[in-house]
């Protein structure tokens, strides 16, 4: 199912990101203002655009648009949608917004790390016109109608243009990637540590802060809703710290990128068993959430803490 009421006249929205059900979710809340949070890649838009055609989004009822963060899986739709969507406000944290306006960077630098693979993949970011953008502080808020809205905290780690945002009627918080990937078949999750802005205290903080907001619920946009709000963020906690402690292995014992994916995935096996034993979820989720592109991440974030320079290879894919 494209779609999937959760309540509070919210909607799950997938994204069908690469043809994969489950791998990247958008949602809609509805009411006098509806918003759209999370565009996915372009490559979806025109999935999400009839997706909220069936819960009676037309072109001209669409108020905004809101990333979490600039990133071409939660963005890179937002050039089309805003084309489609002709009265739809696009919001994001301000140190991301200027590439709403002006892809050129973004794209170019997303070029470099997926190569071909980008076009397949994710699809070109279009510019959206500068008097439609909003770009938000450290906190804000987005009207939703009737009282209702979005509390939007700045929450870095995982991009330094991240945000996490909190509807003030149903209680949920919109996490992005700050507190990792969610995978619902296993109800495990994964780190999401990618180059070039991973910070792990930084990450830590943003968690404890999504905490000490209480949500009712998580919604990841990797993927759905989570009601065990301590244990979850718990368990992105632990897999964090797990995950650069294997990354300083694997840099102590100079091996390469290729041979540090592979004792990081034996190391990790037992705790991801019911993902690596299903050879398509695998590989779906390696496609979202390279343990490559985790390692050079963590690897770049080290080479700061330590003022060193190791080098994995380039590839991060």
């Amino acid at each position: 199912m494209t779609v999937t009421a959760l309540g509070d006249e919210v909607f799950q929205i997938d994204t069908e990101q690469s043809g994969y059900a489950g791998i990247t979710a958008g949602y809609l809340i509805r009411g006098s203002k509806p918003c759209l949070v999370e565009t996915g890649t372009a490559s979806s838009s025109e999935t999400v655009i009839s997706a909220l055609k069936e819960v009676g989004i037309e072109k001209d009822d669409l108020a905004t648009i809101v990333v979490t963060h600039v990133h071409l899986d939660h963005a890179g739709g937002a050039g089309h949608l805003t084309s489609h969507f002709p009265k739809a406000k696009l919001i994001a944290h301000e140190k991301g917004a200027r590439h709403l306006i002006d892809p050129s960077r973004l794209m170019a630098s997303a070029r470099r790390v997926f190569g071909s693979l980008l076009d397949d993949v994710m699809g070109e970011l279009l510019p959206t016109a500068a008097e439609r953008v909003v770009s938000l502080g450290d906190v804000g808020k987005i009207d939703l109608g009737n009282g209702r809205s979005l509390d939007t905290y700045y929450a870095p780690g995982h991009a330094s243009h991240h945000i996490g945002l909190v509807d003030s009627s149903s209680g949920d918080l919109y996490v992005g990637d700050a507190a990792g990937v969610y995978i619902q078949e296993t109800k495990t999750q994964r780190p999401a540590t990618p180059p070039p802005d991973f910070n792990l205290e930084i990450t830590l903080n943003s968690i404890e802060l999504f905490r000490s907001l209480a949500p009712k619920r998580l919604l990841f946009s990797h993927y759905g809703p989570v009601s065990d709000i301590d244990e979850t963020l718990d368990g992105s906690i632990e897999e964090l710290r797990l995950w650069v402690e294997l990354v300083q292995t694997a840099r102590s014992e100079k091996l390469d990128l290729d041979h540090a994916i592979t004792m990081i995935k034996d190391k990790t096996h037992e705790r991801y068993a019911r993902l690596f034993n299903d050879p398509a979820l695998s590989h779906r989720f390696e496609e979202l959430n390279s343990t490559g592109a985790n390692i050079v991440g963590i690897n770049r974030w080290l080479d700061k803490v330590e003022n060193s320079d190791y080098s994995f290879g380039d590839a991060a894919h």
